[in-house]
Protein backbone atom coordinates (compact mmCIF):
# COMPACT_ATOMS: atom_id res chain seq x y z
CA UNK A 1 0.00 0.00 0.00
CA UNK A 2 1.48 3.64 -0.72
CA UNK A 3 2.53 5.65 2.38
CA UNK A 4 -0.62 8.30 2.68
CA UNK A 5 1.68 10.46 5.20
CA UNK A 6 4.54 10.54 2.59
CA UNK A 7 1.77 12.16 -0.30
CA UNK A 8 0.24 14.59 2.33
CA UNK A 9 3.53 15.72 2.86
CA UNK A 10 5.38 15.78 -1.12
CA UNK A 11 6.25 19.60 -1.75
CA UNK A 12 4.37 19.77 -4.99
CA UNK A 13 1.63 21.35 -6.40
CA UNK A 14 -0.78 18.75 -7.46
CA UNK A 15 -3.15 21.04 -10.09
CA UNK A 16 0.48 22.33 -11.49
CA UNK A 17 1.26 18.89 -11.76
CA UNK A 18 -1.78 17.34 -13.65
CA UNK A 19 -1.92 20.57 -15.71
CA UNK A 20 1.63 19.80 -16.72
CA UNK A 21 1.08 16.26 -17.47
CA UNK A 22 -2.36 17.08 -19.54
CA UNK A 23 -0.03 19.03 -21.68
CA UNK A 24 2.31 16.63 -22.25
CA UNK A 25 -0.47 14.03 -23.18
CA UNK A 26 -1.77 16.10 -25.62
CA UNK A 27 -5.05 16.49 -23.80
CA UNK A 28 -7.82 18.64 -22.87
CA UNK A 29 -8.69 19.84 -18.92
CA UNK A 30 -11.91 21.68 -17.77
CA UNK A 31 -12.11 22.61 -14.23
CA UNK A 32 -9.02 21.10 -13.49
CA UNK A 33 -10.77 17.33 -14.48
CA UNK A 34 -9.84 14.97 -17.22
CA UNK A 35 -12.52 14.43 -19.62
CA UNK A 36 -12.70 11.82 -21.67
CA UNK A 37 -11.85 11.78 -25.24
CA UNK A 38 -15.15 12.78 -27.11
CA UNK A 39 -16.84 9.80 -29.51
CA UNK A 40 -18.68 10.35 -32.32
CA UNK A 41 -20.04 7.12 -34.29
CA UNK A 42 -18.92 6.85 -37.94
CA UNK A 43 -19.91 3.62 -39.42
CA UNK A 44 -17.80 0.98 -36.78
CA UNK A 45 -15.10 3.48 -36.34
CA UNK A 46 -15.50 5.79 -33.86
CA UNK A 47 -13.17 9.09 -33.15
CA UNK A 48 -10.90 8.27 -29.96
CA UNK A 49 -10.63 4.57 -31.20
CA UNK A 50 -7.32 2.98 -31.58
CA UNK A 51 -7.05 1.50 -35.26
CA UNK A 52 -4.58 -0.62 -36.52
CA UNK A 53 -2.58 0.62 -39.76
CA UNK A 54 -0.19 0.03 -42.56
CA UNK A 55 2.88 2.26 -43.80
CA UNK A 56 1.85 2.12 -47.56
CA UNK A 57 3.75 5.51 -48.62
CA UNK A 58 5.84 8.33 -48.11
CA UNK A 59 5.05 11.71 -48.45
CA UNK A 60 7.24 14.79 -47.90
CA UNK A 61 8.18 15.13 -43.98
CA UNK A 62 5.50 11.98 -43.28
CA UNK A 63 4.44 8.66 -43.94
CA UNK A 64 0.77 7.53 -45.43
CA UNK A 65 -0.78 5.17 -43.54
CA UNK A 66 -3.96 3.09 -44.97
CA UNK A 67 -6.64 2.37 -41.82
CA UNK A 68 -9.06 1.12 -44.14
CA UNK A 69 -11.26 4.23 -44.78
CA UNK A 70 -11.90 5.81 -48.14
CA UNK A 71 -8.98 8.09 -47.51
CA UNK A 72 -5.04 7.53 -45.66
CA UNK A 73 -4.07 9.36 -43.03
CA UNK A 74 -0.73 11.22 -42.20
CA UNK A 75 2.11 10.22 -39.71
CA UNK A 76 4.85 13.39 -39.49
CA UNK A 77 8.45 11.63 -38.79
CA UNK A 78 8.37 13.21 -35.34
CA UNK A 79 5.48 10.67 -34.21
CA UNK A 80 8.11 7.52 -34.82
CA UNK A 81 11.46 7.25 -32.15
CA UNK A 82 13.28 5.92 -35.14
CA UNK A 83 11.85 7.39 -38.69
CA UNK A 84 14.68 6.11 -40.52
CA UNK A 85 13.72 2.24 -39.41
CA UNK A 86 9.97 2.80 -40.83
CA UNK A 87 9.53 0.18 -44.07
CA UNK A 88 6.53 0.33 -46.51
CA UNK A 89 4.33 -2.29 -45.13
CA UNK A 90 4.77 -1.68 -41.41
CA UNK A 91 1.85 -2.35 -39.45
CA UNK A 92 1.32 0.27 -36.42
CA UNK A 93 -1.28 1.35 -33.93
CA UNK A 94 -2.71 5.08 -34.25
CA UNK A 95 -5.75 6.76 -32.49
CA UNK A 96 -8.58 7.90 -34.69
CA UNK A 97 -8.29 12.06 -33.33
CA UNK A 98 -10.68 13.48 -36.32
CA UNK A 99 -12.67 13.15 -39.88
CA UNK A 100 -12.88 16.65 -41.22
CA UNK A 101 -14.55 16.72 -44.27
CA UNK A 102 -16.96 14.59 -46.45
CA UNK A 103 -13.84 13.60 -48.59
CA UNK A 104 -12.44 11.41 -45.84
CA UNK A 105 -9.45 13.89 -44.99
CA UNK A 106 -8.55 11.80 -41.49
CA UNK A 107 -6.33 13.01 -38.66
CA UNK A 108 -4.68 10.46 -36.70
CA UNK A 109 -1.18 9.86 -33.94
CA UNK A 110 1.20 7.08 -32.85
CA UNK A 111 2.29 8.62 -30.31
CA UNK A 112 -1.17 9.35 -28.80
CA UNK A 113 -2.11 5.87 -28.89
CA UNK A 114 1.27 4.44 -27.90
CA UNK A 115 0.53 6.27 -24.79
CA UNK A 116 -3.08 5.11 -24.17
CA UNK A 117 -1.61 1.72 -24.81
CA UNK A 118 1.20 2.69 -22.11
CA UNK A 119 -1.16 4.09 -19.58
CA UNK A 120 -3.40 1.12 -19.87
CA UNK A 121 -0.42 -1.56 -19.54
CA UNK A 122 1.26 0.76 -16.39
CA UNK A 123 -1.99 0.74 -14.93
CA UNK A 124 -2.13 -2.93 -15.47
CA UNK A 125 0.81 -3.78 -14.45
CA UNK A 126 1.84 -1.57 -11.63
CA UNK A 127 0.15 -0.38 -8.36
CA UNK A 128 0.70 2.46 -5.73
CA UNK A 129 4.32 1.51 -3.95
CA UNK A 130 5.98 -0.57 -7.40
CA UNK A 131 9.22 0.08 -8.69
CA UNK A 132 9.19 1.76 -12.26
CA UNK A 133 12.48 3.22 -14.13
CA UNK A 134 12.04 5.87 -16.84
CA UNK A 135 14.50 8.43 -18.61
CA UNK A 136 13.84 12.26 -17.44
CA UNK A 137 12.53 14.28 -19.48
CA UNK A 138 12.84 17.67 -18.84
CA UNK A 139 12.49 20.01 -16.02
CA UNK A 140 9.39 21.91 -14.88
CA UNK A 141 7.46 23.68 -12.14
CA UNK A 142 8.43 22.02 -8.67
CA UNK A 143 10.26 18.88 -10.09
CA UNK A 144 11.19 16.72 -13.45
CA UNK A 145 9.05 15.21 -15.74
CA UNK A 146 9.98 11.60 -16.14
CA UNK A 147 8.79 9.36 -19.27
CA UNK A 148 8.36 5.25 -17.89
CA UNK A 149 6.29 4.82 -20.90
CA UNK A 150 3.91 7.77 -20.02
CA UNK A 151 4.72 11.27 -18.78
CA UNK A 152 4.81 11.28 -14.25
CA UNK A 153 6.06 13.88 -12.06
CA UNK A 154 9.09 13.39 -9.63
CA UNK A 155 8.44 16.08 -7.05
CA UNK A 156 12.13 18.31 -6.25
CA UNK A 157 11.79 17.34 -2.84
CA UNK A 158 11.80 13.28 -3.66
CA UNK A 159 14.63 13.78 -5.96
CA UNK A 160 17.04 12.68 -3.35
CA UNK A 161 17.71 11.96 0.28
CA UNK A 162 19.22 15.19 0.42
CA UNK A 163 17.51 17.78 -1.83
CA UNK A 164 20.40 18.43 -5.15
CA UNK A 165 21.20 22.22 -5.57
CA UNK A 166 20.12 21.85 -9.36
CA UNK A 167 17.73 19.48 -9.82
CA UNK A 168 18.39 19.83 -14.30
CA UNK A 169 21.59 17.49 -13.78
CA UNK A 170 19.14 14.53 -13.74
CA UNK A 171 17.89 15.54 -17.37
CA UNK A 172 18.45 12.29 -19.54
CA UNK A 173 19.11 10.30 -16.80
CA UNK A 174 17.64 7.09 -16.46
CA UNK A 175 15.84 6.77 -12.63
CA UNK A 176 14.67 4.22 -10.45
CA UNK A 177 11.86 5.14 -7.97
CA UNK A 178 8.53 4.10 -6.66
CA UNK A 179 5.17 4.84 -7.36
CA UNK A 180 3.58 6.96 -4.71
CA UNK A 181 0.14 7.92 -6.18
CA UNK A 182 -1.68 7.07 -9.01
CA UNK A 183 -4.59 9.26 -10.24
CA UNK A 184 -6.69 7.35 -12.81
CA UNK A 185 -9.34 9.71 -13.57
CA UNK A 186 -6.61 12.54 -13.77
CA UNK A 187 -4.43 10.26 -15.34
CA UNK A 188 -1.75 11.45 -12.99
CA UNK A 189 1.15 9.51 -11.22
CA UNK A 190 3.50 10.83 -9.01
CA UNK A 191 6.96 9.06 -8.15
CA UNK A 192 9.65 9.44 -5.41
CA UNK A 193 13.38 8.39 -5.84
CA UNK A 194 13.96 9.33 -2.14
CA UNK A 195 11.38 6.88 -0.63
CA UNK A 196 12.98 3.99 -2.72
CA UNK A 197 16.68 5.22 -1.71
CA UNK A 198 15.07 5.39 1.80
CA UNK A 199 13.61 1.94 1.86
CA UNK A 200 17.16 0.86 0.09
CA UNK A 201 19.09 2.10 2.54
CA UNK A 202 16.76 0.96 5.25
CA UNK A 203 17.68 -2.62 4.55
CA UNK A 204 21.09 -1.96 3.86
CA UNK A 205 21.53 -0.31 7.11
CA UNK A 206 19.63 -3.42 9.31
CA UNK A 207 22.04 -5.81 7.33
CA UNK A 208 25.55 -3.51 7.85
CA UNK A 209 25.07 -3.28 11.04
CA UNK A 210 24.55 -7.02 11.92
CA UNK A 211 27.65 -7.08 10.35
CA UNK A 212 29.86 -4.50 10.85
CA UNK A 213 32.05 -4.40 14.04
CA UNK A 214 34.48 -2.44 15.84
CA UNK A 215 38.08 -2.78 14.18
CA UNK A 216 36.70 -3.31 11.07
CA UNK A 217 37.80 -1.80 7.71
CA UNK A 218 35.14 -0.17 5.51
CA UNK A 219 34.65 1.85 2.24
CA UNK A 220 32.27 4.63 2.19
CA UNK A 221 31.19 8.03 0.57
CA UNK A 222 31.66 11.05 1.75
CA UNK A 223 28.08 12.93 1.56
CA UNK A 224 28.54 15.85 3.63
CA UNK A 225 31.28 17.83 5.26
CA UNK A 226 30.70 20.02 8.51
CA UNK A 227 33.20 21.93 11.24
CA UNK A 228 33.31 19.20 12.97
CA UNK A 229 33.83 16.18 11.20
CA UNK A 230 32.45 14.31 7.54
CA UNK A 231 29.53 11.87 7.15
CA UNK A 232 30.39 8.98 5.64
CA UNK A 233 28.07 6.50 3.47
CA UNK A 234 29.16 3.37 4.42
CA UNK A 235 26.41 1.82 2.01
CA UNK A 236 22.61 2.31 4.03
CA UNK A 237 23.82 3.87 6.66
CA UNK A 238 25.97 7.15 7.48
CA UNK A 239 29.42 7.09 10.17
CA UNK A 240 30.52 9.91 11.23
CA UNK A 241 33.82 10.61 10.83
CA UNK A 242 35.15 13.16 13.43
CA UNK A 243 37.89 15.79 12.38
CA UNK A 244 40.02 14.57 14.99
CA UNK A 245 40.25 11.08 13.86
CA UNK A 246 40.97 12.64 10.45
CA UNK A 247 44.79 12.88 10.67
CA UNK A 248 47.51 12.18 13.36
CA UNK A 249 48.70 15.93 12.12
CA UNK A 250 46.79 19.07 12.59
CA UNK A 251 43.82 19.87 10.35
CA UNK A 252 42.18 23.21 10.69
CA UNK A 253 38.90 21.85 8.43
CA UNK A 254 37.74 18.50 7.42
CA UNK A 255 37.83 20.00 3.75
CA UNK A 256 41.81 20.02 4.25
CA UNK A 257 41.47 16.12 3.35
CA UNK A 258 38.14 15.27 1.88
CA UNK A 259 35.77 16.33 -0.66
CA UNK A 260 32.07 15.13 -1.20
CA UNK A 261 31.29 12.20 -3.05
CA UNK A 262 35.34 10.88 -2.44
CA UNK A 263 36.10 7.53 -1.45
CA UNK A 264 37.40 6.69 0.94
CA UNK A 265 38.80 3.75 3.48
CA UNK A 266 37.79 4.20 7.24
CA UNK A 267 38.50 2.23 10.28
CA UNK A 268 34.99 1.37 12.28
CA UNK A 269 35.89 2.56 16.09
CA UNK A 270 32.56 2.26 17.34
CA UNK A 271 28.77 0.54 16.44
CA UNK A 272 26.09 1.70 18.68
CA UNK A 273 23.53 -0.50 17.36
CA UNK A 274 20.43 0.79 19.92
CA UNK A 275 20.82 4.26 18.33
CA UNK A 276 22.31 3.40 15.03
CA UNK A 277 25.01 5.37 14.84
CA UNK A 278 29.01 4.19 13.76
CA UNK A 279 32.32 6.14 14.94
CA UNK A 280 34.58 6.40 11.77
CA UNK A 281 38.37 6.98 11.75
CA UNK A 282 41.15 7.34 8.94
CA UNK A 283 43.96 7.97 11.03
CA UNK A 284 43.68 4.95 13.25
CA UNK A 285 44.53 2.83 9.64
CA UNK A 286 47.92 3.45 10.33
CA UNK A 287 50.24 3.61 14.10
CA UNK A 288 50.11 6.56 15.96
CA UNK A 289 53.63 8.50 15.50
CA UNK A 290 53.57 8.77 19.38
CA UNK A 291 53.88 5.08 20.01
CA UNK A 292 57.60 5.15 20.88
CA UNK A 293 58.29 8.73 20.64
CA UNK A 294 60.42 8.85 23.88
CA UNK A 295 62.54 6.92 21.50
CA UNK A 296 62.89 8.95 19.14
CA UNK A 297 63.16 12.03 20.49
CA UNK A 298 65.22 11.53 24.11
CA UNK A 299 65.23 14.87 26.42
CA UNK A 300 68.33 17.20 25.22
CA UNK A 301 68.20 15.99 21.78
CA UNK A 302 68.24 18.23 18.78
CA UNK A 303 65.68 18.78 16.15
CA UNK A 304 64.62 20.50 13.37
CA UNK A 305 60.45 21.14 12.56
CA UNK A 306 57.86 23.88 11.30
CA UNK A 307 56.40 26.37 13.22
CA UNK A 308 51.92 25.64 12.51
CA UNK A 309 50.49 27.64 15.38
CA UNK A 310 52.03 31.13 16.88
CA UNK A 311 50.24 31.44 20.58
CA UNK A 312 51.20 34.52 22.89
CA UNK A 313 52.64 31.95 25.36
CA UNK A 314 54.87 30.24 22.55
CA UNK A 315 55.17 28.52 19.24
CA UNK A 316 54.03 24.96 18.68
CA UNK A 317 56.95 22.96 16.30
CA UNK A 318 55.66 20.23 13.72
CA UNK A 319 58.16 17.79 13.90
CA UNK A 320 56.52 14.77 12.51
CA UNK A 321 53.63 14.50 10.83
CA UNK A 322 51.29 14.17 14.29
CA UNK A 323 53.98 15.61 16.50
CA UNK A 324 53.99 18.89 17.67
CA UNK A 325 56.42 20.51 20.09
CA UNK A 326 55.42 23.69 22.48
CA UNK A 327 58.51 25.90 22.24
CA UNK A 328 57.22 28.05 25.77
CA UNK A 329 58.04 31.85 25.66
CA UNK A 330 60.04 30.85 28.56
CA UNK A 331 62.66 28.76 27.00
CA UNK A 332 63.32 31.12 24.27
CA UNK A 333 65.90 33.20 25.92
CA UNK A 334 68.33 33.16 29.40
CA UNK A 335 68.00 36.34 29.93
CA UNK A 336 65.39 38.46 27.59
CA UNK A 337 62.09 39.10 29.51
CA UNK A 338 58.68 39.32 27.76
CA UNK A 339 59.28 38.29 25.15
CA UNK A 340 56.81 38.26 22.21
CA UNK A 341 56.79 34.86 19.99
CA UNK A 342 54.91 36.59 16.88
CA UNK A 343 57.87 38.84 17.27
CA UNK A 344 60.39 36.50 16.59
CA UNK A 345 58.37 33.29 14.48
CA UNK A 346 56.32 33.37 11.85
CA UNK A 347 54.06 30.48 10.55
CA UNK A 348 56.06 27.86 8.33
CA UNK A 349 59.38 28.89 9.30
CA UNK A 350 61.82 26.59 9.96
CA UNK A 351 63.18 25.89 13.77
CA UNK A 352 65.95 24.26 15.49
CA UNK A 353 65.11 23.39 19.46
CA UNK A 354 66.13 20.99 21.81
CA UNK A 355 63.74 18.17 23.23
CA UNK A 356 63.21 19.37 26.72
CA UNK A 357 60.72 16.79 27.84
CA UNK A 358 58.09 14.91 26.52
CA UNK A 359 54.44 13.62 28.16
CA UNK A 360 53.55 10.65 26.22
CA UNK A 361 49.98 10.25 27.60
CA UNK A 362 49.25 14.08 26.81
CA UNK A 363 50.76 13.61 23.56
CA UNK A 364 52.96 16.57 24.63
CA UNK A 365 56.62 17.64 23.90
CA UNK A 366 58.62 20.60 25.46
CA UNK A 367 60.95 22.21 23.42
CA UNK A 368 63.73 24.97 23.99
CA UNK A 369 65.86 27.29 21.86
CA UNK A 370 67.84 28.93 24.58
CA UNK A 371 69.16 25.61 25.19
CA UNK A 372 71.11 25.64 22.14
CA UNK A 373 73.20 28.35 23.58
CA UNK A 374 75.71 28.48 26.72
CA UNK A 375 73.37 29.94 29.68
CA UNK A 376 75.44 33.08 30.99
CA UNK A 377 74.20 32.47 34.43
CA UNK A 378 76.38 29.63 34.54
CA UNK A 379 79.02 32.23 34.44
CA UNK A 380 77.70 35.00 36.80
CA UNK A 381 79.65 33.66 39.98
CA UNK A 382 82.97 34.13 37.97
CA UNK A 383 82.26 37.26 36.65
CA UNK A 384 80.86 38.65 39.67
CA UNK A 385 82.26 37.27 42.35
CA UNK A 386 81.30 38.18 46.08
CA UNK A 387 83.29 41.30 47.34
CA UNK A 388 83.87 42.63 43.64
CA UNK A 389 82.73 46.38 43.25
CA UNK A 390 80.45 46.52 39.87
CA UNK A 391 78.98 49.07 37.96
CA UNK A 392 75.54 49.55 36.31
CA UNK A 393 72.58 51.06 34.87
CA UNK A 394 69.31 51.38 37.01
CA UNK A 395 66.62 49.42 34.89
CA UNK A 396 63.71 49.44 37.24
CA UNK A 397 62.35 50.34 40.71
CA UNK A 398 60.25 48.46 42.83
CA UNK A 399 59.13 49.23 46.66
CA UNK A 400 61.75 46.87 47.75
CA UNK A 401 64.77 48.14 45.93
CA UNK A 402 66.65 48.81 42.52
CA UNK A 403 67.45 46.59 39.91
CA UNK A 404 70.72 47.36 37.85
CA UNK A 405 71.37 46.00 34.48
CA UNK A 406 75.02 44.92 35.46
CA UNK A 407 75.61 43.06 31.46
CA UNK A 408 72.19 42.41 28.57
CA UNK A 409 69.74 40.21 30.74
CA UNK A 410 71.94 40.10 33.78
CA UNK A 411 70.67 42.16 36.61
CA UNK A 412 71.70 42.57 40.03
CA UNK A 413 68.99 44.05 42.93
CA UNK A 414 70.15 46.65 45.97
CA UNK A 415 67.51 46.08 48.44
CA UNK A 416 66.47 49.65 50.35
CA UNK A 417 68.66 48.16 53.16
CA UNK A 418 71.54 47.91 51.47
CA UNK A 419 71.45 51.59 50.31
CA UNK A 420 72.38 53.89 53.32
CA UNK A 421 73.75 52.68 56.53
CA UNK A 422 72.32 55.49 58.71
CA UNK A 423 69.41 57.00 56.96
CA UNK A 424 66.05 54.79 56.50
CA UNK A 425 65.14 54.98 52.99
CA UNK A 426 61.81 54.29 52.37
CA UNK A 427 61.67 53.80 48.21
CA UNK A 428 64.83 53.57 46.39
CA UNK A 429 63.88 56.48 44.49
CA UNK A 430 64.84 58.43 47.74
CA UNK A 431 68.69 57.41 46.57
CA UNK A 432 68.56 56.67 42.85
CA UNK A 433 66.65 57.15 39.80
CA UNK A 434 65.58 54.87 36.65
CA UNK A 435 68.53 54.70 34.08
CA UNK A 436 71.06 56.86 36.61
CA UNK A 437 74.88 54.73 36.47
CA UNK A 438 75.19 53.60 40.03
CA UNK A 439 78.26 51.55 41.77
CA UNK A 440 77.30 48.88 44.06
CA UNK A 441 79.30 45.73 45.97
CA UNK A 442 78.31 42.47 45.06
CA UNK A 443 76.86 40.72 48.11
CA UNK A 444 75.67 37.32 46.84
CA UNK A 445 75.21 35.69 44.18
CA UNK A 446 72.70 32.28 43.18
CA UNK A 447 73.09 30.98 40.11
CA UNK A 448 70.10 28.46 40.48
CA UNK A 449 67.68 31.40 41.31
CA UNK A 450 69.23 33.68 38.76
CA UNK A 451 70.13 36.16 41.73
CA UNK A 452 72.51 38.73 42.39
CA UNK A 453 72.57 41.09 45.57
CA UNK A 454 74.12 44.26 45.55
CA UNK A 455 75.01 46.83 48.34
CA UNK A 456 75.57 50.35 48.11
CA UNK A 457 75.96 51.52 50.96
CA UNK A 458 79.20 48.85 51.52
CA UNK A 459 81.05 51.03 49.02
CA UNK A 460 81.85 53.17 52.48
CA UNK A 461 82.79 51.98 55.97
CA UNK A 462 79.51 52.67 58.09
CA UNK A 463 79.93 55.95 60.29
CA UNK A 464 78.75 54.50 63.57
CA UNK A 465 81.77 52.19 63.73
CA UNK A 466 83.65 55.42 64.05
CA UNK A 467 80.50 57.35 65.63
CA UNK A 468 83.66 58.18 68.86
CA UNK A 469 85.66 60.07 66.40
CA UNK A 470 83.29 61.85 64.93
CA UNK A 471 80.54 62.92 67.34
CA UNK A 472 80.93 63.15 72.05
CA UNK A 473 78.52 63.82 73.85
CA UNK A 474 78.61 67.96 74.54
CA UNK A 475 79.99 68.77 71.21
CA UNK A 476 78.54 71.94 69.65
CA UNK A 477 77.11 70.90 65.81
CA UNK A 478 75.26 72.29 62.70
CA UNK A 479 73.22 70.92 60.25
CA UNK A 480 70.11 71.51 58.09
CA UNK A 481 66.44 70.80 59.11
CA UNK A 482 65.63 67.18 56.84
CA UNK A 483 62.45 66.70 58.11
CA UNK A 484 59.78 67.96 60.92
CA UNK A 485 57.43 66.25 62.81
CA UNK A 486 54.77 66.71 65.67
CA UNK A 487 57.37 65.55 68.01
CA UNK A 488 60.91 67.01 66.52
CA UNK A 489 62.81 67.72 64.01
CA UNK A 490 65.54 65.85 62.20
CA UNK A 491 69.09 67.42 61.38
CA UNK A 492 71.31 66.48 58.40
CA UNK A 493 74.70 66.07 60.27
CA UNK A 494 78.13 65.66 58.95
CA UNK A 495 79.10 61.85 57.80
CA UNK A 496 75.35 61.36 56.55
CA UNK A 497 74.34 61.01 59.89
CA UNK A 498 70.92 62.64 61.29
CA UNK A 499 70.29 63.53 64.85
CA UNK A 500 66.94 64.56 66.59
CA UNK A 501 65.58 67.31 68.20
CA UNK A 502 62.74 66.58 70.71
CA UNK A 503 60.02 69.00 70.77
CA UNK A 504 61.47 69.40 74.40
CA UNK A 505 64.72 70.52 73.00
CA UNK A 506 63.43 73.20 71.16
CA UNK A 507 63.27 75.91 73.45
CA UNK A 508 62.75 76.81 77.08
CA UNK A 509 59.33 77.66 76.74
CA UNK A 510 56.66 75.09 76.08
CA UNK A 511 56.38 74.53 72.12
CA UNK A 512 52.62 73.90 70.94
CA UNK A 513 53.38 73.70 67.65
CA UNK A 514 57.41 72.79 65.88
CA UNK A 515 56.67 74.47 62.71
CA UNK A 516 56.17 77.91 64.41
CA UNK A 517 59.62 77.51 65.82
CA UNK A 518 61.84 75.80 62.77
CA UNK A 519 61.19 74.63 59.28
CA UNK A 520 62.84 72.33 56.81
CA UNK A 521 66.18 73.36 54.92
CA UNK A 522 67.01 75.87 57.76
CA UNK A 523 70.44 75.54 59.06
CA UNK A 524 70.50 75.42 63.03
CA UNK A 525 72.76 74.76 65.68
CA UNK A 526 72.60 72.20 68.60
CA UNK A 527 74.10 70.53 71.33
CA UNK A 528 74.93 66.48 71.38
CA UNK A 529 73.19 65.05 74.23
CA UNK A 530 73.00 61.59 73.82
CA UNK A 531 75.18 59.03 71.95
CA UNK A 532 73.69 55.34 71.30
CA UNK A 533 76.21 53.58 69.22
CA UNK A 534 74.39 50.55 69.90
CA UNK A 535 70.91 51.82 68.99
CA UNK A 536 72.46 54.21 66.17
CA UNK A 537 71.35 57.39 67.50
CA UNK A 538 72.15 60.51 68.67
CA UNK A 539 69.86 63.10 70.15
CA UNK A 540 70.48 66.95 70.28
CA UNK A 541 69.29 69.56 71.69
CA UNK A 542 68.87 73.72 70.46
CA UNK A 543 67.69 75.33 73.82
CA UNK A 544 71.35 73.68 75.23
CA UNK A 545 73.57 75.36 72.50
CA UNK A 546 74.51 78.20 74.74
CA UNK A 547 74.29 76.38 77.75
CA UNK A 548 77.58 76.54 79.97
CA UNK A 549 79.16 72.93 81.00
CA UNK A 550 76.84 72.97 84.54
CA UNK A 551 73.67 73.52 82.70
CA UNK A 552 74.49 71.07 79.91
CA UNK A 553 75.31 68.23 81.97
CA UNK A 554 72.05 68.81 83.91
CA UNK A 555 70.06 68.97 80.99
CA UNK A 556 71.78 65.31 79.75
CA UNK A 557 70.42 63.97 82.96
CA UNK A 558 67.04 65.43 82.77
CA UNK A 559 66.95 63.95 79.04
CA UNK A 560 68.66 60.63 80.28
CA UNK A 561 66.02 60.25 83.47
CA UNK A 562 63.07 61.13 81.02
CA UNK A 563 63.92 58.27 78.70
CA UNK A 564 64.37 56.28 81.63
CA UNK A 565 60.85 56.91 83.15
CA UNK A 566 59.29 56.17 79.55
CA UNK A 567 57.95 60.12 79.21
CA UNK A 568 60.61 60.69 76.37
CA UNK A 569 60.25 59.09 72.75
CA UNK A 570 63.28 56.85 71.68
CA UNK A 571 65.21 58.23 68.35
CA UNK A 572 64.40 54.14 67.12
CA UNK A 573 60.34 54.52 67.96
CA UNK A 574 60.55 57.73 66.14
CA UNK A 575 62.29 56.50 62.73
CA UNK A 576 59.91 53.49 63.09
CA UNK A 577 57.05 55.61 63.13
CA UNK A 578 58.73 57.76 60.40
CA UNK A 579 59.29 55.06 58.24
CA UNK A 580 55.76 53.77 58.70
CA UNK A 581 54.68 57.52 58.13
CA UNK A 582 56.52 56.93 54.83
CA UNK A 583 55.29 53.71 53.69
CA UNK A 584 52.04 54.47 53.95
CA UNK A 585 52.32 57.40 52.07
CA UNK A 586 54.21 55.46 49.26
CA UNK A 587 51.34 53.24 49.07
CA UNK A 588 48.67 55.66 48.58
CA UNK A 589 50.95 57.30 45.66
CA UNK A 590 51.11 54.00 44.45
Amino acid sequence: MVDTNLIAQLDIDDKEAELMLAEELGQEVAGGNMDTLVASQMGDLEVGSILKGKVVGQAGDGFIIEIGLKSEGVLSTNEFDDPSAVEIGDLVEVLLEDIESDQGTVQISKRRADRIRNWQRIIETNKEGDEVTGKVMRKIKGGLLVDIGVPVFLPASQVDVRRPADIGAFIGKDLRAQVVKIDCERRNIVISRRRLIEDERAEARKALLETLNEGDTARGTVKNIADFGAFVDLGGIDGLLHITDMSWGRINHPSELLKIDQEIEVKVLNVDREKEKIALGLKQKEDSPWHDIEAKYPPNTRVTGTATNIMSYGAFVKLEEGVEGLLHVTEFSWTKRALKPSDHFEIGQEIEAVVLGIQKDEQKISLGIRQLEANPWDMVRHNYPVGARVRGKVRNLTTYGAFVELEEGIDGMVHVSDMSWTRKVNHPSEVVQKSEEVDAIVLDVDSDSQRISLGMKQLTTDPWEEIAIHFKQGDLVTGKVSKVTSYGAFIELEHDIDGLVHISQLSEERVEKIKDLIEEGQEVTARVIKIDRDERRIGLSIKAAQYDDDQLAAEMDAYENLKEDGELTSLGDILDEVGGETDDKIDEDS
